[in-house]
C-alpha cells in the first residue's frame, strides 16, 4: 500500500512538472514485450513437457512389444510341445508299421504294397514335422534375442527419463536458491526501482531507470553501481548460471541532435554500460553474459500514463541455468 501511495504521488508530481508524453508510449510497449518472452519462455518448457510425455509413451509401446513377445513366447513354446507329443505318436505308430510289415511280408502282396504306401506316408509326414519344429524352435530363439535387445534398450530409456528427471530437479533447486541469493545481496535497494522474480525457470532482477540512470543517460548513477556490484558478486560465486542483459525504453522518441541515434540505441548502450560493470574486477567470464537492447518494443505496462512510461524504462538481468547437458540428453 505504501508503494502504490508512493508511486500515486510521484504520478502526481511528474505530472505536475510537464513530463514528457512519451513515458506514457514507452511503458505500453513494455507490457507488450514482456508478453512475448513470456510466451517464448512457456513454449520452452511446453516443448521439454512434450518431449517427456514423448519419451514415456516410447517406453509404454516397448513394453507392450516386450509383454507380446512374452505371450508369443509361450504360445509357441505349448505349440513346440504339441508338436513333440505327436512326434512321438507317429514314431510309436511307425514303429507299429513296421512290425506289421514285417508279419504281412509272409502274406497278401497287395496288402503288403498298401502298407508300404501307408508307411511312406507316415515316414513323410513325420519329416515335415520334423522340418516345422525346427522352424518353430529357430522362431523362438529369435524371439529371445528380440526379447532382450528391447529389454536393454527399455533399460537405456528409463535411465535416461530418470537423469532427465534428476536434472530438472536440480534445476528449479538452483533457480530457488539464486533467487534467494541475489534478494538478499539486494535486500537493500528495495522500494528503490529494484525487484526480483523468478518466473518460467528463469531469475528475473529488473532495474528500474530511477535507480541506474538520469534521463536521456547512459552513464550508471553511483547507487545503481552499488546494486550492481553487489549483484556481480553473487553471479560470480555462481559460474554455471548464464546472464542475459535487457535495456528497456518508453515509447517517446529520442531527440534529434543528440549522439544516441534513437531508442534501440539507447537500450543497447545502457545494457553495455551494466555490462562492464559487472566485469569490472568481479571475476565473471564475459562468454556468460549476453547483451540485448529491446528499444520501446516490450512494455510491462500499454497504458497512456507518466507511471506506465516510468515502469517500461528499465533495465533487466535474466539469469537461466546452463542446459547444454539437458539438450544433449534430449538429441541422444
Amino acid at each position: 500500500m505504501m508503494k502504490k501511495i508512493l508511486y500515486f504521488i510521484i504520478g502526481v508530481a511528474l505530472l505536475g512538472s510537464c513530463v514528457p508524453t512519451s513515458e506514457f508510449t514507452q511503458l505500453s510497449n513494455k507490457s507488450n514485450n514482456l508478453q512475448n518472452e513470456r510466451d517464448g519462455l512457456m513454449a520452452e518448457n511446453e516443448y521439454l513437457t512434450v518431449e517427456n510425455r514423448e519419451m514415456r509413451a516410447k517406453i509404454d509401446d516397448v513394453e507392450d512389444q516386450q509383454k507380446q513377445f512374452v505371450e508369443d513366447s509361450i504360445r509357441i513354446y505349448k505349440k513346440v510341445e504339441a508338436l513333440e507329443k505327436e512326434k512321438a505318436q507317429l514314431e510309436r505308430q511307425y514303429t507299429d508299421l513296421e512290425s506289421t510289415h514285417e508279419a504281412l511280408l509272409r502274406g497278401n502282396a497287395r496288402e503288403t504294397r498298401r502298407l508300404l504306401n501307408e508307411l511312406q506316408t507316415t515316414q513323410e509326414d513325420l519329416a515335415r514335422k520334423q522340418q516345422l519344429l525346427k522352424e518353430l524352435e529357430s522362431n523362438v530363439a529369435g524371439q529371445r534375442q528380440d526379447v532382450n535387445r528391447l529389454r536393454a534398450e527399455l533399460e537405456a530409456r528409463n535411465a535416461r527419463l530418470m537423469e532427465m528427471e534428476e536434472m530438472l530437479y536440480q534445476k528449479d533447486a538452483i533457480l530457488d536458491d539464486l533467487r534467494e541469493k541475489v534478494a538478499e545481496a539486494l535486500l537493500g535497494f528495495e522500494g528503490q526501482g529494484l525487484t526480483v522474480t523468478r518466473k518460467d525457470g528463469k531469475v528475473y532482477v529488473s532495474l528500474e531507470e530511477k535507480l541506474l540512470f538520469k534521463s536521456g543517460s547512459t552513464v550508471v548513477d553511483p547507487n545503481g553501481v552499488r546494486a550492481l556490484k553487489q549483484l556481480a558478486v553473487v553471479l560470480a560465486n555462481n559460474p554455471d548460471i548464464n546472464i542475459m542483459i535487457e535495456g528497456h525504453t518508453d515509447d517517446v522518441p529520442f531527440r534529434k541532435g543528440s549522439s544516441i541515434k534513437d531508442n534501440w540505441d539507447l537500450s543497447v548502450m545502457r545494457a553495455t554500460s551494466i555490462v562492464r560493470i559487472l566485469l569490472d574486477r568481479s571475476g565473471i567470464v564475459p562468454t556468460r553474459i549476453t547483451v540485448a537492447g529491446r528499444g520501446e518494443f516490450l512494455p510491462v505496462d500499454i497504458a497512456d500514463t507518466p507511471e506506465s512510461r516510468r515502469k517500461n524504462r528499465r533495465t533487466e538481468i535474466i539469469l537461466s541455468p546452463n542446459l547444454d547437458e539437458l539438450y544433449r540428453l534430449l538429441d541422444l
